[in-house]
């Protein structure tokens, strides 16, 4: 079948579940919200003008299909990819580089085609990024690229295009953001984004008249650099942030509570690209000692309100700023964590909850002063 074509929705595969029996499932589930309100705390709109898009507001990441994390079987990834969605979780988070990512989606959402009703497909986004080298950007170049995403998520319009440049010297992202804009205006992009962009270069984008929904940037507890320069701009301009590295690659966890990690053996090991790549912006922050003064304080939070550390971690960020999604990275078919993420739709953390956790997040090192800008990091010599 031809990637542009229009696809059957209501056709039943060999494990496909029934319309009714799939509402039934989830409504046991508790999924099936039939209060307005209640939905909309699972959900944000970011948009620019004409364009909008509707994503839940704890997004499945990708990145750890890239290789790093344990292999990834294809079927087992699909089925895990259905179970999220099946529970709500309905947006997915990827990039032209995380291996097989966009094959992936590809498959899983043409199982949602055959095997769901069509308002499960109708809540499910795909965004994805493109990351290019910083050569020469022509509209052949752009186009060709990315077709080939639209051709591995098998989507004649891709959700969301988020777009990534290494070097600010040079100016041909603005090229490359009027090329994008051109398909978008086709019908083959719904919403043009950026990641890891700073303030100033989202304002000069803003100003040569590319509609920009959102800057998807590193946020957390730890690292609160969206939340001065960044913020005020998306204040001011509409632009809403999407934020990654939320629970630290999983640092922000029981797990990692008094746990000694500066001994070799001594504590879990941090055994994957994202909790080495966390575990260096805990050093520059404020050390092990003051990380571990915040996971006290996390877990006296989570367990007033009967969650997990995890859970209060992305909680207190979606409560930030401009903040319309944050992201929580999925092992597919290797480890799932469904229900703590769906806890964080109903926690509420109070004014005491609030103060003391931004207390903790105060203490560490400013890490605007230390690093740069939102991105910053990617782009130091």
């Amino acid at each position: 079948m031809s990637v542009y074509s229009v696809h059957p929705r209501l056709l039943l595969g060999k494990s496909g579940l029934r319309s009714e029996q799939w509402r039934s499932n989830r409504s046991r589930k508790g999924i099936m919200c039939v209060r307005t309100e209640e939905k909309s705390a699972r959900v944000a709109t970011v948009s620019n003008g004409d364009d909008s898009l509707v994503i839940c507001r704890v997004l499945n990441g990708m990145w750890q299909t890239s290789g790093g994390w344990g292999r990834i079987d294809r079927d087992d990834a699909v089925e895990a990819m259905l179970r999220h969605a099946d529970a709500g979780l309905t947006t997915f988070d990827m990039a032209d580089h995380y291996g097989p990512a966009e094959d992936l989606y590809g498959i899983f959402i043409n199982r949602v085609r055959r095997e769901r009703p069509p308002e499960l497909l109708e809540e499910i986004k795909g965004l994805t990024k493109w990351v290019p080298p910083p050569v020469k950007m022509t509209s052949d170049y752009v186009r060709e690229n990315i077709n080939l995403s639209r051709k591995r998520m098998d989507v004649a319009a891709l959700d969301m295009l988020q777009f990534h440049w290494w070097d600010y010297s040079n100016p041909g992202y603005l090229d490359a953001l009027k090329h994008l804009t051109d398909m978008k205006e086709e019908g083959k992009i719904r919403t043009l984004a950026l990641t890891n962009f700073d303030t100033e270069r989202l304002h000069i984008i803003l100003e040569n008249g590319i509609p920009i929904v959102s800057n998807q940037v590193q946020h957390s507890i730890v690292d609160m650099r969206p939340q001065q320069r960044m913020a005020e701009l998306c204040q001011l301009t509409g632009v809403k942030l999407i934020t990654y590295g939320t629970v630290m690659g999983g640092l922000l966890s029981e797990k990692f509570l008094d746990a000694n990690v500066t001994i070799p053996f001594a504590g879990p090991p941090l055994n994957t690209p994202s909790l080495q790549k966390y575990k260096r912006m805990i050093d520059a922050w404020g050390g092990w000692n003051l990380f571990q003064v915040l996971l006290q304080t996390l877990k006296k939070v989570a367990s007033k309100h009967g969650v997990s550390i995890p859970t209060v971690a992305v909680r207190y960020i979606l409560d930030q700023s401009s903040v319309a999604g944050s992201m929580v990275g999925v092992r597919l078919g290797l480890a799932e964590h469904i229900q703590d993420t769906n806890a964080v739709f109903s926690l509420t953390l109070d004014e005491d909850d609030v103060n003391s956790i931004a207390e903790v997040s105060k203490k560490g090192r400013n890490l605007m002063e230390l690093i740069g800008d939102c991105g910053d990091e990617y782009r130091r010599a």
